[in-house]
């Protein structure tokens, strides 16, 4: 129980904290405020994208918490290794989805109206919005999706180097 609890409350410090680093940064590069910066994010991504998205980290982070809590482990360890890159993984397929999704929708608002010259702004406001998105969950998707997964398979050769020294390290205390 002691490791679940310092464990997770690990996790919560290293996601909230990277949250926060990341709002800071944002906020830098964009000079835009952050209650700005989630109204924009919330019209470009759309709350089911935001949501799916920050399921799908929180769950690779997990993943790499208790990986790197089963050092010693090997056998429990692959589990969550196996969790925390199909969850990161599950990121750049959200990510495409979207685009696809975005694609889609945009070719719809072509095919729903008819084309004249009164109705080409709106038409071309909205296919602008659904494009934007297809993109940007693209541009942020497919990053962090590689992102997570190095962290998940850099850790594990870290684990898996330093097993010989840790043996090693036992050993030398039973002689």
């Amino acid at each position: 129980m002691a490791t679940i609890f310092t464990v997770g409350s690990r996790w919560l410090s290293y996601a909230l904290g990277s949250c926060v680093l990341a709002l800071a940064a944002s906020v830098a590069v964009t000079s835009m405020r952050p209650v700005q910066l989630a109204e924009w994010a919330l019209t470009a991504f759309g709350p089911s994208f935001i949501t799916a998205l920050t399921v799908l980290v929180l769950v690779t982070l997990v993943a790499w918490f208790r990986q790197r809590s089963l050092a010693h482990d090997p056998l429990a360890r692959h589990v969550w290794v196996e969790t925390g890159l199909h969850a990161a993984g599950g990121v750049a397929t959200l990510a495409l989805t979207f685009t696809l999704l975005g694609i889609s929708l945009g070719i719809g608002t072509l095919a729903d109206r008819p084309l004249n010259p009164e109705t080409v702004a709106g038409i071309v406001g909205e296919l602008t919005r659904h494009f934007s998105m297809a993109f940007m969950t693209t541009v942020v998707g497919l990053p962090l999706s590689a992102l997570l997964r190095a962290v998940i398979q850099i850790e594990e050769r870290r684990i898996e180097a330093a097993g010989p020294r840790r043996l090693m390290h036992l050993q030398g205390d039973q002689q």
